[in-house]
């Protein structure tokens, strides 16, 4: 344990699996590890343990938390082994650890308006809707978030409500008793995307000389995923910190992408009982989005619900070749998130951005409702928990 598989789970695992964290149990030192070993095992060598859902092999990536072929080989030679803790003097040399970095500064930092005990489990989606203070138009350049119960809070997303939704958003919050509102596949509008936070992310500075802006007047829409499976219903208030310019040199924005014709209607349908499903678009995002102008890529992220099964965004060059933006070989509803570009991605006019998506609608696949298996049946695009989504995410400038 010491010599060889301490420095892993220090580096990769201890930012949840430690006391009072998210994770349902520690690894700090062998006495916590060392019960655990078999199921560490087979989660590091199925890689869903440490969860990094993106494929490598599509793009590099800031912060990747993935473990290497060598490590999960180690781990698994250890289990294999017998665990054994060995000398505590022979301890490994510390792993450098992924980068979680920390805002320059803080400037607003903004609180649900009211503590919330989760009463759905174990998951239980809602969103809070809290004000945005600033009086004169602002750039967010950095974005963070602050659990208030790290034990239940699984991942944060804020988004923009801006000045002209939010009589819709408040006629949701107000249409429930409670603290916020359900809101399992999204806000409920078509709001912007502000950032994302998971335990052991760290907070989110976007590009040198970028920023999101938002208007005075906007609300913010917090949508935060509680799992009380090991520590139960406790309360929670968390809070989220930006970082504000007055002016940015190039404005960012979180951009969707899908097809539209998918959010209507049957033109996205996943037929009941089939193990595939298969759905895909593409547009031009130049065209579409910056009048012709050249873009890049900084962010990219992928949703979808329960049934999905693996998603790429993929850049179909003018010229015939491809690049890949975000691969998700292996969906997990619970352990979606955005992935920050090592290098940024051009794309120029005449380039395609494609988005697929992949559904498993077999009895095998569905989720549990009430203690028992939903039965299969055809699913569309929707926000509820029997609908799908096939929805992309980037956060762009114009070059």
């Amino acid at each position: 344990y010491y010599r060889d598989v301490k420095p892993i789970f220090d580096a990769r695992c201890a930012g949840c699996h430690s006391a009072g964290g998210v994770a349902p149990f520690s690894l700090e030192g062998p006495d916590a590890a060392v019960p655990w070993a078999p199921l560490i095992k087979r989660a590091v060598v199925e890689r869903t343990m440490p969860p990094w859902p993106a494929d490598g092999a599509c793009a590099d990536y800031v912060g990747d938390r993935s473990l290497s072929e060598q490590q999960i080989q180690t781990i698994a030679a250890w289990v294999d082994g017998g665990a054994a803790v060995g000398d505590p003097a022979e301890e490994g040399p510390p792993l450098d650890r992924p980068s979680s970095p920390e805002l320059e500064r803080v400037d607003r930092t903004l609180e649900m308006p009211v503590e919330y005990t989760p009463q759905a489990g174990p998951d239980d989606y809602r969103c809070f809707v809290i004000d945005w203070p600033e009086e004169s138009a602002r750039y967010v350049t950095g974005f963070g978030v602050r659990p208030g119960e790290e034990r239940i809070v699984h991942h944060v997303i804020a988004f923009i409500a801006a000045p002209e939704m939010v009589a819709d958003v408040e006629a949701l919050d107000a249409a429930d008793p409670g603290p916020g509102y359900p809101c399992f596949g999204g806000p409920g509008i078509r709001p912007r995307w502000l950032g994302g936070w998971v335990p052991g992310g760290g907070s989110l500075t976007f590009p040198a000389g970028t920023g999101t802006r938002i208007e005075p007047g906007s609300k913010l829409v917090v949508q935060v995923h509680y799992n009380t499976l090991t520590a139960g219903k406790l309360p929670d208030r968390s809070a989220i910190d930006v970082m504000l310019e007055s002016s940015v040199d190039r404005e960012g924005s979180t951009q969707p992408w899908t097809n539209p014709a998918w959010l209507t209607g049957d033109a996205m349908t996943i037929p009941a009982f089939e193990a595939d499903v298969v759905h895909r678009w593409g547009a031009q995002p130049t065209r579409a989005l910056a009048g012709g102008a050249p873009i890049e890529l900084h962010i990219a992220g992928l949703h979808m619900h329960t049934l999905g099964k693996r998603a790429r965004l993929e850049i179909e060059r003018a010229d015939g070749s491809s690049e890949c933006v975000l691969d998700i070989p292996r969906w997990d509803f619970h352990w979606q998130g955005s992935y920050t570009l090592a290098q940024p991605k051009v794309l120029r006019p005449g380039d395609t951005l494609s988005l697929e998506c992949h559904w498993d609608n077999t009895p095998e696949n569905q989720p549990i409702i009430d203690g028992k298996p939903r039965v299969p049946g055809d699913v569309v695009w929707g926000e509820g928990t029997n609908d799908e989504m096939c929805l992309g995410t980037f956060y762009m400038t114009e070059l």
